[in-house]
């Protein structure tokens, strides 16, 4: 019978992980997994984006054994929001040969509690903690821990009762998505039920998670960190972040999508490139923003605050965005036969709505991230699709 004392203890390195554009060693000598890389770090205006870019959607440990057992120490960092509840642990998701077989949380941890109508933040520290995976099948297989997408997470020890070795290549195209909150995973129930991770396994295809929750922004260091990353699929999600910030008008938004795809294509010049425009978003369609969150009974509900009649001054609205999209892709395909255009809502539009509604009016629950992750994997990578794979 194998005991603690058994346990093999693996470094965890570069070549063990997915998804990561860069890796930090902590003074503590732990491992944490970025998905922007230093330099663009050094850019970021804002600790929103700091703290997104750090939550490892989309990372995962990756590796080949025979371990029927693997446990992994980590030291999250959990954030919680001052009048609402404290949000449930993290789930870290083991799959064996593309097949969810297992979950764990890891309890304790760092934990920043932020007020959203002054922006501060307290932050207390806590204890590094083993997220324990048991009874897994004692034959060669395929191991991806998917690590919490909303947690940061800093990788301490791996341990298993049989050697690791990182998992072979396999041939998957790989696929770069940028995005927003609803692409990082707000409100999915764990990191593989975020959207584009359903899309990702549906498409066959490896996946680099750039969605930042409040961060996608057009800004120049995540088109840099896009062109300089290899990929065989790009997607840039583009449209409810600038509206619900107010970042921008009109005039400074058409130059900026410009250069934000001319940055992109200077490092991947003729691979498929698709825009991708808001699902609907009822409160942000015709009002401009900013974006303001009323609290009621311990939960929040978001409001657009602007004018819809600064609209013909240039303010933003999600149906301004879309047509603008629409328009500069048509102009720039013209002479770029790799680059499409998708809107938004048929991901998620007025049906899926009606059926699924949007809890606090502006991101999906668990059965929304599904209905978007479907539908994206049916319209890109299905027959006719701008990422279907080429004939045999």
């Amino acid at each position: 019978m194998n005991t603690e004392h058994d346990r093999i203890t693996t470094p965890v390195t570069a070549e063990l992980l997915r998804g990561a554009l860069d890796l930090e060693r902590t003074v503590d000598g732990g491992l944490l997994p970025h998905r922007l890389p230093a330099r663009a770090r050094r850019q970021i205006p804002d600790g929103q984006l700091a703290m997104a870019e750090a939550q490892p959607s989309g990372v995962r440990l990756a590796f080949r054994t025979r371990a029927t057992v693997v446990e992994l120490d980590t030291l999250p960092t959990k954030r919680t929001y001052r009048g609402l509840p404290t949000p449930a642990d993290g789930v870290y998701d083991l799959l064996i040969d593309g097949r969810l077989t297992a979950q764990a949380t890891v309890a304790g941890g760092r934990l920043h509690t932020i007020d959203m109508a002054t922006g501060s933040v307290e932050s207390s520290e806590g204890a590094p903690g083993t997220a324990r995976f048991t009874d897994l099948p004692a034959r060669d297989k395929d191991v991806e821990i998917w690590l919490p997408h909303t947690e940061i997470t800093e990788l301490i020890a791996l341990r298993t009762d049989a050697p690791v070795e990182p998992a072979p290549a396999d041939g998957r195209r790989v696929w770069l998505h940028h995005g927003s909150s609803i692409s990082h995973g707000s409100n999915a129930g764990h990191p593989t039920a975020v959207w584009p991770a359903l899309a990702a396994a549906r498409g066959a295809v490896e996946l680099i998670n750039l969605g930042f929750g409040g961060g996608a922004l057009l800004d120049p260091f995540t088109a840099r960190a896009i062109r300089d990353t290899p990929a065989d699929l790009v997607s840039v999600k583009i449209g409810i972040n600038i509206v619900n910030t107010d970042v921008m008008r009109l005039r400074a938004f058409t130059p900026a999508v410009h250069g934000f795809l001319d940055t992109i294509r200077e490092g991947h010049p003729a691979t498929p490139l698709l825009v991708v425009s808001s699902v609907l978003c009822p409160v942000q369609e015709d009002t401009p923003g900013p974006l303001a969150g009323d609290f009621d009974g311990g939960t929040v509900r978001f409001r657009a605050t602007g004018d819809p009649a600064e609209r013909a001054a240039g303010r933003l609205t999600l149906t301004v965005i879309r047509d603008a999209l629409a328009r500069i892709v048509e102009q720039r395909a013209a002479e770029d036969p790799n680059l499409y255009y998708l809107d938004g809502r048929e991901l998620y539009g007025e049906k899926d709505f009606a059926e699924i509604p949007l809890p606090d009016e502006v991101h999906p629950d668990p059965a929304g991230h599904r209905r978007i992750g479907e539908n994206f994997a049916r319209l890109a990578f299905g027959p006719g699709g701008p990422f279907a794979p080429a004939p045999a």
